[in-house]
């Protein structure tokens, strides 16, 4: 009865679902490096825990689309046409934000310059695809794929973002404490971080809401995440730097264009 209760509400339960796997191979990740396993399978749990919001959505498809195949409901999310404009804004808006944190963050070292060695650029390589796969080919079906698109059926594109940043934040939340910062830098690292994905997430909706193609919020997120992979310097302050200029970037959004991201239709 319980069961059945939570499938009559789709969104709590993939909510609910999404961060109990997430916890479970956090703990798990946490008791193989404990007792010594091979780094390989550490490796593959981080990657596993990174989709377990599609993991959770694919767990209850069936309930909520009894009359579509999985497979369907995946194409269609790739089926519109991509918008040139669309997917050339956000990504140079991007790449603005990370060429001004370069600028801006404080020269340590340096290795704080931006030149690339043949070695830098093979692990570059490397990183671009491993960030893809720990992050948004995991996360995106579920939290924009379903979680967003079902909750604009009933709020505003902003009121959606918003939720959907809250959520998707704390479920970070085992990573903010694997960060290795304690006391006031914990708490510095915990404000950065939802400040970014809550302007972050205003922004991908807004975008995704342009070109609903989930390549957009993919290569956005994607973006996003490998942009604190590439800059080198002290971390709180490139998240100081990156997670503010996201904030502006989303508020500028809504001072601009409030149609689009305060109503619905």
């Amino acid at each position: 009865m319980k069961k059945k209760k939570l499938l009559n509400r789709p969104f709590t339960t993939f909510v609910i679902l999404s961060y109990l796997i997430f916890f479970i191979f956090f703990i798990a990740i946490g008791l193989a490096m404990l007792i010594g396993l091979p780094e390989s399978i550490t490796s593959m749990l981080q990657i596993i825990s990174a989709w377990s919001s599609t993991i959770a959505f694919i767990f209850i498809f069936n309930q909520i689309y009894p009359n579509l195949t999985l497979k369907r409901f995946i194409k269609k999310q790739f089926s519109t046409r991509i918008k040139f404009s669309v997917l050339s804004t956000i990504i140079i808006i991007q790449m603005i934000i990370v060429a001004l944190t370069i600028f801006l963050v404080p020269h340590t070292n340096d290795t704080q310059t931006f030149s690339l060695s043949f070695t830098s650029v093979g692990f570059l390589i490397i990183a671009f695809f491993d960030n893809l796969v720990r992050g948004p080919l995991g996360e995106e079906l579920g939290w924009r794929g379903f979680a967003l698109n079902e909750l604009q059926k009933k709020y505003s594109p902003l009121k959606s973002s918003l939720i959907i940043g809250v959520l998707w934040g704390f479920w970070h939340t085992p990573l903010w404490f694997a960060s290795g910062y304690t006391g006031v830098n914990l708490i510095k690292y915990m404000v950065f971080f939802m400040i970014g994905i809550l302007s972050f997430s205003v922004i991908i909706t807004f975008f995704y809401n342009l070109n609903k193609n989930l390549v957009i919020p993919i290569i956005a997120h994607q973006l996003f995440n490998f942009s604190l992979v590439i800059i080198q310097g002290d971390l709180l302050d490139i998240l100081a730097y990156v997670m503010l200029f996201y904030c502006g970037v989303a508020s500028l959004i809504i001072v601009i264009n409030p149609y689009k991201v305060l109503y619905n239709g």
